[in-house]
């Protein structure tokens, strides 16, 4: 027994590691790509597909385009990035899982994989939020997506997947992770991805992998659904950014956004951020700061890290579809629409690189092979034979576009090639410039029916010098701001502004003898002074002060609304400003989820319904104390009959227009129309949380579905007389 002990337990030691392994490798795939082109590859990314009961044509779309598409691309991946199904009541409210879009989702995709001829095994897809509404735990009755998704047929369980294609000269790690929120609650408050500090260490695992084996150089890519602005920081405060820049990332895809908010979602990040930005609040273009390419061989040692990320649309309504390609370690992509159907011809240009998203160490000059340079390259991707494919660079400098090379492009490798690469001899050194966007690349492909292909005008730099990247001001907000580190900032700010103005004054009033009147206003008009005056009428109406003050520290001290936040069940949470609350932890203290997700409910009620609330309620008294001085003013003068008895002169006109204005009070009735829509606003987002968390406004939110009503209700009938 002595002997056999000692065995067993080391024979249980080695079944265990080996099981380990075994499962680490089951989620660690290889492919080794065999046939041409030669150090080339290229995957496929969808997004947001939002299949729904609803709107059955966006999976009848997904199946009639997507699958031949694949098939004339052959893609060695495919990555689906998030929101596969939609989750949503027709009228867009209630949001929770429906069976029914699951099942639609794993029909549509074995369709997809058929048509498409690629293995099932191929396909990646990712939990998005809105795959996560209402689902109480992983693995649970409401999980659907482990249930229907491949990933969760295939059994990829973990939240960190990675697989690796060898091309014979480098590696390319794709490494995909799931940071959905892990208690799902309903939407809205359901918007941002929440890495915990062990999927990042996961992270951290996958991308360093391949470290270990220096002969291959290494190409790292990570895929998720949330962008990081979207994404908050764990309990210890890692943030996926920072995990990314320390394993040397190249690129970040994911979806989320959608191309309403703009086309240009792509942003870069880098290790040494301007000081301005050093706190990670926001960032007011996509291509950074601009350090120029001037390292050399002795700065290896302190070398620049940077990686980009892509935000690629959705499916939901632009049917879009990105292929990204990696051709001898540089990285280039192609977003392309199918809102019209399937294309006959895709052209994926590859080098030279878009000078907008080219990375600084890619044009490392230690690292740079010259021949790389000498030829420009394309991958054509088409239904029907091509006829000829032809390179195009304008030069942009003259004011307009003027070309300057025409020169057609030959078919490299055989029929065994898993695509066509286009590649055509050319003078690179003649296009340096210190201009990154100067010269403009095109490529035109025509196929045996004659119909004619081009690509968009792409800047590129032979020097690796980097265009910028501007975005409007929807795309600065979406992917500029970095709105968990934002959501405090912006919440005190609201605070200080409005206590500041309702509490300031009226300690300096109590200590001060001074009379903040109308009169006092007129004749020495300044902001102070009428914020002064307007206050000093306000507290003339100190319940409608109070009642202001305190719902202010309500919001604050006390839960705004008690909801049901999963898809099924009698479980209710209470949301404070601070997160959702559904039970007391292990040690018996609050656990608050869904921050700062809940900021799309306290902040358009705060910015949008309260603040103007303060300030119509400012403008009730106002107006009503000119209306008194106005009174007494004709009392006084008795203006009336002298108005009715005398000529007036073209230069009291306006005078008595002012008049006019006053006496039938055209100011109150157009304060009480903006009253009506504060409160019908004011409804609309009741009514939404109605709907979303299954609430009765008088039982489950009485305070903050009826208090602003009842503040501007009050204010309007204690303003209605001049006495």
């Amino acid at each position: 027994m002595g002997i056999q002990n000692p065995f067993i337990f080391f024979f249980f030691l080695f079944t265990l590691h080996r099981s380990s392994v075994e499962s680490l490798n089951k989620e660690r795939e290889v492919i080794e790509l065999k046939g041409g082109p030669k150090d080339v590859a290229w995957v496929v990314q969808l997004s947001d597909l939002h299949f729904s009961v609803h709107h059955p044509e966006r999976a009848l779309n997904f199946s009639n385009i997507v699958g031949p598409t694949l098939s004339m691309i052959n893609p060695s991946l495919v990555f689906i990035t998030g929101d596969l199904t939609d989750g949503k009541s027709k009228d867009l409210l209630t949001m929770k899982q429906d069976e029914e879009e699951w099942l639609e989702y794993q029909k549509v995709l074995e369709d997809v994989t058929k048509r498409s001829g690629l293995k099932k095994n191929m396909f990646y897809d990712l939990r998005g939020n809105h795959d996560a509404f209402g689902v109480p735990a992983f693995g649970g009755k409401f999980d659907f997506y482990s249930k229907y998704s491949i990933n969760g047929q295939l059994k990829r369980s973990g939240l960190v997947n990675s697989v690796t294609i060898q091309t014979g000269e480098r590696n390319i790690l794709f490494v995909g992770f799931d940071s959905a929120m892990s208690l799902g609650l309903r939407g809205p408050t359901n918007l941002f991805g929440h890495p915990t500090d062990q999927l990042l260490d996961d992270l951290s695992s996958e991308l360093s992998v391949l470290d270990s084996q220096p002969a291959k150089s290494v190409i790292k890519i990570a895929y998720g659904h949330f962008p990081l602005s979207f994404s908050a920081a764990s309990r210890s405060g890692r943030t996926l950014k920072h995990t990314f820049l320390t394993h040397n990332l190249s690129a970040y895809l994911c979806g989320h956004l959608h191309t309403k908010f703009g086309k240009n979602l792509k942003r870069r990040h880098e290790s040494n951020q301007h000081p301005f930005y050093s706190h990670n609040l926001f960032q007011l273009n996509g291509h950074g700061s601009h350090r120029g390419n001037s390292k050399t061989c002795s700065d290896g040692a302190t070398e620049f890290k940077e990686f980009w990320e892509w935000e690629m649309g959705d499916w939901r309504k632009s049917r879009a579809m990105r292929i990204l390609a990696i051709d001898r370690g540089w990285t280039s992509f192609v977003d392309v629409d199918l809102r019209l159907g399937a294309k006959n011809v895709i052209i994926l240009p590859t080098f030279p690189l878009d000078s907008r998203f080219t990375l600084e160490r890619s044009f490392h000059k230690c690292k740079m092979d010259p021949l790389y340079f000498n030829s420009i390259r394309a991958l054509v991707f088409s239904s029907s034979p091509i006829v000829s494919v032809v390179a195009r660079i304008y030069d942009s400098s003259p004011g307009s576009l003027v070309i300057v090379l025409e020169t057609p492009m030959k078919k490299s490798g055989d029929a065994s090639s898993r695509a066509d690469l286009y590649t055509c001899p050319w003078n690179f050194k003649a296009f340096e410039d210190p201009s990154p966007d100067r010269f403009l690349l095109q490529i035109e492909a025509v196929d045996i029916r004659g119909r004619s292909t081009l690509t968009e005008l792409r800047p590129f730099s032979v020097d690796g010098l980097r265009a910028r990247l501007s975005w409007n001001w929807k795309e600065f907000m979406v992917m500029g701001c970095q709105w968990e580190a934002l959501y405090y900032p912006i919440l005190w700010s609201f605070y200080l502004l409005t206590l500041s103005v309702l509490l300031v004054p009226k300690a300096i009033f109590l200590f001060s003898k001074k009379q903040y009147t109308y009169k006092n206003f007129i004749s020495n008009k300044g902001v102070v002074s009428c914020v002064a005056w307007i206050l000093s009428e306000l507290y003339n109406i100190p319940l409608a002060w109070l009642s202001m003050i305190v719902y202010l520290f309500y919001l604050i001290l006390c839960p705004w609304l008690s909801g049901q936040v999963f898809t099924e069940g009698g479980e209710r949470g209470y949301m404070t400003y601070r997160g959702w609350v559904l039970r007391l932890n292990e040690r018996e203290k609050l656990d608050f989820h869904g921050y700062p997700d809940i900021m799309v409910i306290i902040f358009p009620h705060l910015y949008f319904v309260v603040l103007p609330t303060v300030i119509v309620i400012g403008a009730l008294v106002a107006e009503r104390a000119i209306f008194q001085d106005h009174l007494r003013a004709v009392s006084a003068k008795k203006e009336d009959d002298y108005l009715v008895t005398n000529k007036v002169s073209a230069s009291t006109n306006g005078r008595n227009k002012t008049l006019t204005l006053l006496h039938r009070r055209w100011i109150r009735k157009i304060l009480l129309l903006i009253s009506s829509a504060i409160c019908w606003k004011h409804f609309l987002n009741c009514r939404a949380l109605i709907k979303a968390y299954a609430m009765n406004p008088l039982i489950h939110f009485p305070i903050y579905s009826m208090s602003i009503p009842l503040f501007l209700a009050y204010t309007i009938y204690k303003t209605s007389r001049a006495e």
